[in-house]
Order: C-alpha cells, then sequence, then structure tokens
C-alpha cells in the first residue's frame, strides 16, 4: 500500500470559522480517517483546487473549440486506429 507524504518546509496558523454542524462533521471523518482537522482540511482545499483548475481547463478547451470548431473529415485518418473493444 503507498501513501501520499506531504513535506512542506513552512506552514502557517491560520484561524476560520465553521459553523457547528459542519465541524461534527469534519470530527466524524477525521475520526474515522484517523487524522487531523488540519490534514483533513488541507486534503479537501488542494482537491477543491485541483477540480477548480481542471474546470478551468476544460472550460478553455471547449472555447477553444467554439473559437475554432473541427471540421468534416479533419481526424478520419485516425478511424482505423479507433479500438472500443468488443461490442
Amino acid at each position: 500500500m503507498w501513501r501520499t507524504v506531504h513535506i512542506s518546509i513552512a506552514m502557517k496558523t491560520i484561524q476560520m470559522t465553521i459553523d457547528e454542524k459542519l465541524l461534527k462533521l469534519v470530527d466524524k471523518v477525521t475520526r474515522s480517517r484517523r487524522t487531523t482537522r488540519s490534514a483533513f482540511i488541507r486534503t479537501a482545499l488542494e482537491a477543491e483546487i485541483r477540480r477548480s483548475f481542471i474546470r478551468e481547463k476544460e472550460a478553455q478547451h471547449a472555447a477553444g473549440y467554439v473559437d475554432k470548431p473541427s471540421v468534416p473529415g479533419e481526424f478520419d485518418i485516425w478511424t482505423d486506429e479507433q479500438d472500443w473493444g468488443a461490442a
């Protein structure tokens, strides 16, 4: 089993406000995962930042096709290379 290890040289302590219901859920999850609030919240923030980055790149990709749509036949050369497995 592989584990991801995050090594940081410097961390900042922050103060945040969180409603009691959400805090109870965070505490429940952290207990079940045997982690800390800080580690859990760091991981959640990193995951959301990654999702946001991916959404941004997907939007740029879609906008590129709006600006310059593919033309009929543009990808026909790859038709014989496609393998969708047994249907």
